[in-house]
């Protein structure tokens, strides 16, 4: 047995609640082994949870609209390109020895994701965004922005989202992890479905005062 967390959509900050799931556990690292794991994650959440809808947000997922929604496969715009939100991530740390190393932006996710300058150059600092600063603290605020951001540029894509209310990610271990894409899902969801999500994308400033109240940290102005 294993556990693993399915973020629910929440109409109020921090727009996502966070439950731990039990159920039975397939060793292996084949893809078939973590989609088994998808399913009995699934079903015993749903046995507590009828009339939930749930989504796998990974490359693993069995549902195409999880794996189109996988940081792995959306594509972030910018005006040098556009580029895979895991290889922009990935190329946004800045670390007490190093960074960003930008250059991952043209590897791919993986490769990004595995690049060992970010495990051997010191504890992360901050994140560079075409050279603006954004804080380290909250740990998952400058993912979550981004993902919610990359989100807003693909909205056919981010409209899945609004059909569900609970998802997950196979691949998350909170052990290994920060952050993770199935809460940004649940985040996005739960503003889009009251009416924080316009055509605009949102600025930190907004992101902050809206998802982390409490927090009051001061990122800069829109970068888009």
């Amino acid at each position: 047995m294993a556990q693993r967390s399915v973020y629910e959509t929440l109409s109020t900050a921090p727009f996502y609640r966070e439950k731990l799931v039990t159920f039975e556990y397939n060793p292996g690292f084949a893809i078939s082994q973590k989609q088994k794991n998808i399913v009995n994650l699934h079903e015993s959440y749903l046995n507590d949870n009828p009339g939930k809808s749930i989504l796998e947000i990974s490359s693993k997922a069995l549902d195409k609209k999880g794996i189109d929604l996988s940081a792995f496969n959306l594509l972030i715009k910018t005006n040098k390109g556009d580029y895979p939100l895991e290889s922009m991530f990935q190329a946004s740390k800045v670390f007490e020895k190093g960074g960003p190393f930008t250059d991952l932006l043209s590897a791919t996710p993986l490769e990004a994701k595995r690049d060992p300058r970010l495990r051997a150059s010191g504890n992360l600092i901050r994140f560079s965004f075409y050279n603006k600063s954004f804080p380290s603290t909250p740990k998952t605020f400058f993912y979550d922005w981004l993902y919610i951001n990359t989100l807003i540029q693909n909205p056919e894509k981010a409209k899945i989202l609004t059909e569900f209310n609970a998802f997950t990610d196979i691949e998350f271990n909170p052990n290994k992890s920060i952050n993770c894409q199935a809460k940004s899902a649940a985040i996005f969801s739960s503003l889009a479905k009251n009416g924080y999500i316009t055509e605009n994308n949102i600025s930190p400033e907004a992101f902050s005062t809206v998802v982390y109240p409490d927090f009051a940290p001061e990122p800069p102005g829109s970068l888009f």
